[in-house]
Formats: C-alpha cells, sequence, structure tokens
C-alpha cells in the first residue's frame, strides 16, 4: 500500500514525530489499542493506550504471496493483555493492524501490518506474540477431499442441522469439575447415554467463559451426567459456571440418518472403495473376470460374501 503523500513529506523533514500504534480486535469482540508513544492517542473509533508496554519488533515484509511476519511484546496487566485472558484462548487468531502514526496530527498514519495473532508465549510477567499476515491462509490446503466420513462440521451451512434445536443441545449448570478434564452435570434424563460424545462443549461463564472443548466421554455418574474432555478447560471453571453442550456425530452415513434425519446434506462417499479394494485380484476360470481378496468396502467376493 502506497504511503501517504502528506506522512511521507513529514518523513522527509529528517525530524519526526512518529510513533507506531497496535489494534486488536479478539475473537469475541472486544477491541484493544496500544502505542509506543508516551501519551494516549485516538483515531478510528479507537483509543490507544501508553502505558500498557507493548512494543514490536521489525515486520518482515516481501513481495508476491509471502508471509509477512512480525513479534509484539508487552506486559501483562489489569488494564491490557491479561495472563487470564491468554490462557482461556481469548487472543488466538484475534485481528491485528498496526500503524505509523504522526503524533502531532493522527490524520497521517500508514498502515505497516495487518493480519492476525499465532502462537502467544507467557513468562515472568510479559507475553510475547507471534504476528502472521493476511497472506497466512494461502498456506492452507484446500479443496475438497473426498472420503467415507462426512467432511461437515456438525452445524455448519452444508451440514444444515439446527444445533439450537433442544433436540441436539443442552444449557446446563457445572456441579463439579475435576482436573479440567472431567465436567459434571446435572440430570440429562431426555437425551440417551454417549448422546453428547464427539460433540462439544462452551463455557457461556465464569473465567473460562468462551473457551470451546470437545467431548470424549458421556456417562452417566452420581446421578447426573459426567462428560470427559479431550483437552482441559481453559481458565478456573468452577461449579455454578454455564455450559452449553452439543450433540456429538461420529461423521457415519447411519449416524446421519438415524441421528440427525439429514442423510440428504450427507457430505461424504460412504461407498467409495478403500485402499484395500486396489489388492483385490482376478481368478483363472472364473467368468466375467471375477475377483477375490479381503476387503471391507462392500463388495461381494467369488464366494457371495460381502468382502
Amino acid at each position: 500500500m502506497p504511503i501517504d503523500s502528506v506522512l511521507f513529506a513529514h518523513l522527509r523533514k529528517g525530524a519526526t514525530n512518529v510513533c507506531r500504534c497496535w489494534r486488536v480486535t479478539r475473537t469475541d469482540g472486544r477491541i484493544l489499542g496500544f502505542t509506543d508513544h508516551d501519551m494516549n492517542l485516538a483515531f478510528d473509533g479507537t483509543e490507544f493506550r501508553a502505558n500498557d508496554g507493548l512494543s514490536a519488533r521489525n515486520i518482515e515484509q516481501t513481495t508476491g504471496l509471502a508471509v509477512d511476519n512480525s513479534e509484539a511484546m508487552g506486559v501483562l496487566s489489569t488494564a491490557g493483555v491479561t495472563e487470564e485472558d491468554i490462557a482461556t484462548g481469548r487472543y488466538d487468531g484475534a485481528k491485528v493492524e498496526a500503524w505509523l502514526v504522526n503524533w502531532a496530527d493522527t490524520s497521517e498514519r500508514h498502515l505497516l501490518f495487518a493480519g492476525e495473532i499465532g502462537e502467544i508465549q507467557r513468562a515472568g510477567g510479559a507475553f510475547k506474540a507471534e504476528l502472521r499476515g493476511l497472506t497466512e491462509a494461502l498456506n492452507q490446503t484446500q479443496g475438497r477431499t473426498y472420503q467415507k466420513p462426512c467432511a461437515a462440521i456438525l452445524g455448519d451451512a452444508s451440514c444444515r442441522v439446527d444445533l439450537a434445536d433442544a433436540s441436539y443441545s443442552a444449557e446446563r449448570d457445572i456441579v463439579a469439575v475435576e482436573n479440567g478434564h472431567f465436567v459434571d452435570l446435572g440430570p440429562l434424563s431426555d437425551y440417551r447415554p454417549r448422546w453428547f460424545e464427539r460433540g462439544r462443549l462452551v463455557v457461556l461463564s465464569g473465567p473460562s467463559a468462551g473457551d470451546v472443548r470437545l467431548i470424549k466421554n458421556d456417562t452417566a455418574a452420581n446421578g447426573g451426567r459426567r462428560l470427559e474432555l479431550w483437552e482441559a478447560l481453559r481458565g478456573t471453571a468452577i461449579a455454578g459456571n454455564r455450559v452449553r453442550i452439543e450433540a456429538g456425530c461420529d461423521k457415519k452415513a447411519s449416524t446421519c440418518r438415524a441421528k440427525f434425519a439429514n442423510i440428504a446434506n450427507f457430505q461424504g462417499f460412504p461407498h467409495l472403495p478403500g485402499e484395500d479394494f486396489l489388492m483385490a485380484y482376478p481368478v483363472r476360470g472364473e467368468e466375467g473376470g471375477s475377483m477375490t481378496g479381503t476387503t471391507t468396502d462392500g463388495f461381494e467376493d467369488d464366494a457371495g460374501g460381502t468382502t
């Protein structure tokens, strides 16, 4: 992006009044502004605070489609970036914009970087965050994969299952939490055992609000239900915090038909031959080139059985 002509003229003077400003937009919608100037600045409806100790290294920028990268460092504080917010994932994937600004006239500014926060490390009351440029998305694999299981995510635009339906989700208060991995809930008599396995648990209130975890096991325990999570909850979830649990899907066509009545939107290919079909071979003397072999793809072998 070409630099603003007025700011460019200011930079050519030699003695300049420039600083850097960063705006962070978290996934929960909260916006924070930081600056390395010694006074607060404001533009575009955002206040950029000078006392939260955020600074950034040089931005690596190249032509073409290479990814622009940088790092931001700062001090953990109550008013700015807190350790609890980092632990609960509120900065994961947050959008970042960085400007070079004339602090004497903030209308003179140039956008240096736009991207998102990657890996965050914290230690000794400080943090270091990786900044990834917009072209990072080009490194992700694109296109459709042809596979037997469903490729959709339960409830997304291609699946179309309505997770707001009470048949597929419920809200409950936590009864107890053990090591962050086990969450005890009250009775869920309206749902069959294991109904929520492979589903999601979303924390709605408390210190871990916004955290999302996948459910490994759903079992009866202590007159209620106990959910085992694949990963421990981030933050400190406690009894009384509100959570939302969503039904699980194992991506099979039979589950899509029986559990969700949604086979019309199934995004897999259940009759696609697997790799073991390549091991089948013709049998001498059999008419029509009969194949034999040990497969599990729903094809009949020469004995009439399903292989």
